[in-house]
């Protein structure tokens, strides 16, 4: 009779060694992990509300407020992809603490800003102390969960991560309207501080990581700076890039041209640069590994139908249907609950059924849901649209836990903290990308659309002329004097075509993300399963 296979063989590899659990239960992890996660992703979403509010306190534009949100999210592109480094090279516990306490004494700088050029470098120095904690905590469930239990981590975990900018434009509006703007930074000292107590109590720096960090620093400590100055010159000249766009006219202005350029040449010289290093600060060695690359790519196409829907769905409700912040923000929330009750018969099905049946369904759900949203309109109810949003959110789950699940397949243990890292750059450059492609499409199909239906109007259409003629003679039945009918006439004509403009434009940005999820699909031919070899 054979052997039973050891432990590790059966899990795939994996051994507690690098567990951060110790002897406590790990699903204590689990939840202790995820306050500052939550803190992290909240604060994302919860300052773009008081941006109208912050401009009218420091006496800026809104333009100049702008860049609070700018400057946040350069810092965090700058450090995700070398958040796995410092890992390893500070201590994966080490490092989390102190980003933990670095981003809760720069919330605490935010919410006493005396004007907006301290407010900008304080949230610089939070996104550069947030941007490395989804990656670590991503990692330490890795390190600690085996993979037949990765799949509920991942759902607890995802909750927060998913949940988090769904209730953070409400939250923002609620702090905004009944408190003021310094709250929703305050907020996060006291949850900051949370974090630090019961990190520091329940989550263990493990023998085999401490042993790992020795090795790598017995040599003396050697930095690829070249690298570092590089990846943060690629990543934080694209985030300004796509982040300002849309606004300053993309390339007919000099300073998008700019950073356009520094951000393509870095990358260039970046990738024959790091694949020529002993020790890389970035290993884009990974993406050799199949699943890896794939799965890189579903988190980066994830991104892009996340935030860009999270971004415009409530700019839709607000501006062409004319819902207040409060109830656009409702809207997305029952899409939240749906995501609630789902994520856990994720974790449970990502265990029993091959990961690529549930990347394909989840895939399948985001199409039909955009094919749906596609043939909305202005008679829409609250509930349409409430009913969208939800189908939208039942298929997140079945993407983003198997495909971080599936992404791990064939990497070594010792790889979980910049495997993590590069994950979450993929998932963060595709919300950049989809927010700032979400933006740009609606300005230039708004203007294109307008342009054909404002065709239309003019007295040598029959249609024009009977419009103008029958809201007129209601206007006068009324009690307006005909004159000043005729011109409210034609002044409500000209804001419907606005209004169906907008509307149609909307209803081109729903098809494009329906087809951007279906060209996904035929990558899904190429994964391997989680029982097709422990290593490619």
């Amino acid at each position: 009779m054979a052997d039973a296979p050891p432990a590790n063989a059966k899990d795939g590899g994996w051994t507690d060694e690098r567990s951060v659990a110790g002897d406590r239960n790990p699903w204590s992890i689990v939840a202790v992990i995820s306050i500052a996660t939550f803190m992290t992703v909240l604060d994302t979403s919860i300052a773009n509300v008081a941006l109208d509010h912050i401009a009218g306190s420091l006496a800026v534009s809104y333009d100049e407020a702008t860049w609070i949100t700018t400057s946040f999210l350069v810092a965090t592109a700058i450090v995700i992809p070398i958040s796995g480094w410092l890992a390893d090279v500070i201590g994966r516990k080490r490092y989390y603490m102190i980003s933990v306490a670095v981003f809760t004494f720069a919330s605490l700088l935010c919410g006493l800003a005396p004007n907006i050029a301290f407010l900008v470098l304080a949230r610089v120095l939070q996104g550069a102390a947030g941007g490395g904690l989804a990656a670590v905590e991503q990692s330490m469930l890795v390190d600690t969960f085996p993979p037949a239990k990765r799949g509920m981590a991942f759902a607890a975990y995802g909750l927060v991560v998913i949940v988090g900018p769904v209730i953070g434009p409400v939250l923002g509006g609620v702090i905004t309207d009944n408190f003021s703007w310094h709250w929703c930074f305050l907020i996060n000292v006291p949850i900051g501080l949370l974090s630090l107590f019961l990190v520091q109590s329940y989550v263990t720096e493990p023998p085999a990581m401490i042993a790992a960090q020795k090795k790598l620093l017995e040599n003396g400590l050697k930095i690829d700076v070249i690298g570092f100055v590089l990846i943060a010159l690629a990543l934080g000249a694209l985030e300004i890039t796509l982040d300002r766009g849309q606004e300053d006219d993309w390339f007919g202005s000099t300073f998008i041209t700019t950073f356009a350029i520094i951000s393509a040449v870095s990358f260039v010289l970046f990738i024959p640069w790091e694949l020529t290093r002993n020790k890389p600060i970035v290993p884009i060695g990974l993406f050799a590994n199949r699943n890896f690359a794939i799965g890189s790519v579903f988190l980066m196409v994830t991104g892009v139908i996340l935030f860009g829907t999270t971004q415009f769905i409530p700019q839709l409700l607000q501006q062409v249907m004319g819902y207040t912040a409060t109830n656009a923000g409702l809207a997305l929330t029952t899409g939240g609950i749906a995501t609630v009750l789902v994520m856990p018969l994720t974790g449970v099905l990502v265990g029993r059924v091959d990961l690529r049946w549930l990347i394909g369904t989840g895939f399948a759900i985001q199409a039909f849901a955009l094919w749906h949203m596609s043939h909305l309109n202005t008679n829409m109810a609250f509930s349409d649209a409430a009913f969208a949003r939800m189908i939208q959110s039942v298929g997140l789950p079945l993407l983003f836990v198997p495909i971080t699940n599936m992404a791990y397949v064939g990497l070594k243990p010792g790889q979980s903290n910049q495997a993590s890292a590069m994950m979450n750059v993929a998932r963060n450059l595709g919300g950049t990308i989809g927010i700032s492609t979400v933006q740009t499409m609606l300005a230039q199909r708004e203007q294109w659309h307008r342009a054909r239906l404002a065709e239309t109007l003019n007295p040598f259409n029959p249609n024009y002329t009977h419009g103008v003629g029958y809201i007129t003679q209601r206007l006068v039945e009324h009690g307006q004097p005909r004159a000043l009918a005729m011109r409210e006439a034609v002044g409500l004509l000209s804001a419907t075509v606005t209004r169906q403009s907008a509307m149609l434009s909307y209803i081109d940005v729903f098809r494009v993300l329906m087809y951007v999820v279906l060209a996904a699909f035929p990558l899904m031919l190429f994964l391997r399963g989680q029982n097709d070899g422990a290593h490619e």
